[in-house]
């Protein structure tokens, strides 16, 4: 999807960021974010989502390239963007002691404009828990909690970081609803998130980041077509795979045997599963156990993290993942604090 200029609330153009000891989490990441989108960045453990959404929330000076989010640059313009955005970091800290609604009016008491504190508390479904005490309250429901505050200032621009964990299936597909309300509403969304499911389900657009760069991106349908599909099933008694009919003509690019059942990829589902099963018909032959799926998020990540192994020095590795729990904590307090 093209984003004319005028349209981008996220700009993202060569960033870097280089933690203590010199080891470069963020490697010249490129992207934008349009308004009124919901954009996911995906990655394993260490390959930079988090170092590059701090950078985007103002909480540190890039090393290299250049941020602007809602126009402005976030680190040093922090007083035109912090009001018109708003932030759900991966771990709340919340005074135990306090109720519900009392952690929400001291947030409201530090965030200008803010919206009633009885609405967005109604919006994650906690205005029933407005008198129970933070540490009386659930995984799932902290987890709300953190997106309630997020929200109180009617955000142009909402960072999300592992917005549903702790979150039960049902508050799970709650989330989802409330993010897509917000997005519909013209609310611009920058997700992180370890569920593919959740950002195949709610993303308009992706980047899959491995060792602080982008393997992939675009819409959930691109990243997933540069994926063949598969089809497997388990071959009658007394068959071998050579006694099926030539596969490179049915479109298969790949086959491989587990088990009992064989496994083709094809990048033309249409056509191979048609090829296949006009064979069985015609041979009288039964596939069992016979699975025709497209490629999914799941598999296109899984394989680029498959791809990235053994490629990533363990001990620079060890270095960026020190450095940058030290560089969370040091955030975390800053964002709390500001």
């Amino acid at each position: 999807m093209d984003i004319s200029e005028r349209e981008r609330v996220i700009e993202v153009t060569d960033l870097r960021r280089v933690y203590q000891g010199g080891y470069e989490a963020v490697r010249g990441i490129s992207f934008s974010v349009g308004r009124g989108e919901i954009f996911a960045l995906l990655g394993t453990n260490g390959a930079g989502k988090t170092s590059t959404v701090e950078l985007l929330e103002g909480m540190d000076r890039p090393a290299g390239g250049r941020v602007r989010v809602l126009g402005h640059d976030p680190y040093t313009e922090r007083a035109a963007v912090r009001p018109r955005t708003g932030v759900m970091l991966q771990e709340g800290g919340f005074p135990s002691e306090l109720t519900v609604a009392e952690t929400a009016r001291m947030w409201a008491g530090c965030t200008s404009g803010t919206r009633p504190e009885s609405e967005v508390l109604q919006l994650v479904g906690l205005r029933g828990r407005a008198d129970v005490k933070v540490k009386q309250l659930s995984g799932g429901e902290r987890r709300r909690l953190d997106l309630a505050l997020a929200l109180l200032g009617d955000p142009e621009v909402l960072f999300l970081d592992e917005p549903t964990t702790g979150l039960d299936a049902e508050g799970r597909r709650e989330t989802w609803d409330l993010v897509r309300a917000l997005r519909d509403r013209g609310t611009t969304v920058l997700l992180t998130t370890h569920y593919l499911e959740e950002a195949e389900d709610l993303a308009d657009r992706l980047a899959i980041l491995h060792d602080g760069r982008i393997a992939v991106s675009g819409t959930p349908a691109e990243v997933t077509a540069t994926r063949p599909s598969r089809i497997s099933f388990e071959l009658p008694a007394g068959l071998l795979p050579g006694d099926l009919p030539p596969l490179a003509p049915m479109g298969v690019v790949d086959h491989r045997t587990e088990g009992p059942l064989l496994r083709l990829h094809t990048r033309e589902l249409q056509r191979t599963a048609t090829a296949l099963l006009s064979w069985a018909a015609a041979e009288g032959v039964e596939l069992r156990r016979l699975d025709v799926r497209s490629a999914s998020l799941e598999e296109a990540f899984l394989d680029i993290a498959r791809e990235a192994g053994g490629r990533r020095d363990p001990a620079a590795a060890a270095a960026a993942d020190t450095d940058a729990r030290l560089g969370e904590d040091t955030a975390r307090e800053t964002e709390r604090t500001a």
